[in-house]
């Protein structure tokens, strides 16, 4: 197995004016995430949060500890949210297992044991998304689907935004420390999500897609409400979104996305929105 890490520093939204699309896309977009036998993360300063990708065909692949968080065990300091995207795969946590098939979430507490993937068929490999933030506390591991999920079914077909979000890794649900997950899956003919836009200032986010043919994109819209910026991604990619930044996207086909959120308070609603006629 090979893990693969990156550092990605803060920016401040004055000179994220001045970027141009080479600077943006290194700054914010994560364009892999998914090899075979590899754990490839990138560690935000936005928050410290940590968004990675592993993909296990034939072995067991150790999530280990990264020079940055200076830690002997991953989960030492923190908790993690993981998605299976993939074919069936095993999570383990210490000495628990945990069964993940396709859209199921785990929720792994803080604690001092080894985390491995596994996949069940190597020629259907799993492909496990995962989220990780600082911990001032344990929890327990806990397998979350969508039927446990608290489901908002919002917008519409004539607006191009017709989606359900589950809210899968959140406070209504279960206990965590900040992180908060959940996929978001618009329906046929339905490219737009979250929009109106709005930022949330005392927390950070990741946008995670998927669900989206190869010869698709995806229009990923960030910065300022007076100062937005555009990124185009591809199926299985990710991109950060800052705590000034808004995060809205629009998409040549329906796709399916996992949102995560770390920072200082674990109210969802806890946003403001900025009008679709007053953004520039």
């Amino acid at each position: 197995m090979k893990t693969n890490y990156e550092v990605r520093y803060a920016a401040h939204p004055e000179d994220v004016r001045h970027y141009d699309t080479g600077r943006l896309r290194r700054d914010f977009l994560i364009e892999r995430l998914f090899a075979e036998n590899e754990v490839n993360m990138v560690y935000s300063m936005y928050d410290r949060m940590v968004v990675g990708g592993a993909m296990p065909v034939g072995e067991s692949l150790l999530l280990e500890s990264i020079d940055p968080l200076k830690a002997t065990f991953f989960t030492q300091r923190r908790e993690i949210g993981i998605y299976n995207i993939g074919g069936t795969g095993i999570v383990q946590v210490g000495e628990e297992c945990f069964c993940l098939n396709y859209k199921e979430a785990l929720y792994v507490g803080r604690g001092d044991r080894e985390v491995r993937f596994t996949s069940e068929d190597a020629q259907h490999p799993a492909k496990f998304y995962f989220n990780s933030t600082t911990a001032h506390a344990s929890y327990p591991c806990r397998k979350v689907t969508k039927q446990d999920a608290v489901v908002a079914h919002m917008g519409s077909l004539e607006m191009s935004n017709e989606r359900n979000i589950n809210k899968m890794l959140v406070n209504q649900v279960l206990p965590t420390c900040q992180l908060q997950m959940g996929m978001t899956e618009l329906a046929p003919g339905s490219v737009w999500n979250t929009m109106p836009a709005h930022v949330h200032s005392r927390r950070m986010e990741a946008y995670f897609y998927f669900e989206l043919p190869d010869d698709q994109a995806v229009c990923h819209f960030m910065g300022e409400p007076q100062e937005t910026r555009h990124i185009w991604l591809h199926n299985e990619q990710a991109v950060l979104s800052p705590e000034w930044s808004i995060h809205s996207a629009a998409a040549t086909h329906n796709y399916t996305f996992i949102w995560g959120m770390g920072g200082e308070n674990l109210d969802y609603g806890d946003q403001d929105f900025s009008q679709i006629t007053d953004l520039k």
